[in-house]
């Protein structure tokens, strides 16, 4: 089944682990792991050397807490985007967490992935 025509819970249950991946990686500044599973066009923008600079430059993004909570999912042509509500271990405050996720090749791919 095409992953746009999935519910929202079967979407959350496979969103959830990518993005615990991308929080753990991101943590260990691991370029990696971070894009393992990113599509070719997101790999493509993914620039090793720009993304040690936000990681450099922005503490929450090494920060994340394994406190999450997803909070729903929204459909647009061919991609879903999934939020979460994403917290810090040295930040406070609650933080908004957005993976895009389509197919390619017949897997499910990250198409983006950004943190407010």
């Amino acid at each position: 089944m095409s992953l746009i025509k999935k519910t929202d819970e079967e979407i959350i249950k496979i969103a959830t682990p990518l993005w615990d991946e991308l929080v753990k990686a991101s943590n260990r500044r691991d370029y990696s792991g971070f894009t393992k599973n990113f599509s070719a066009q997101m790999l493509y923008g993914a620039n090793e050397v720009e993304i040690g600079k936000q990681w450099a430059s922005n503490k929450l993004l090494t920060n994340l807490s394994d406190q999450r909570e997803a909070m729903g999912c929204l459909r647009r042509d061919l991609y879903v985007t999934v939020l979460f509500k994403q917290k810090s271990n040295t930040m406070k405050g609650d933080y908004l967490g957005r993976l895009v996720l389509g197919e390619e090749d017949g897997e499910v791919k990250i198409f983006g992935a950004t943190i407010f």
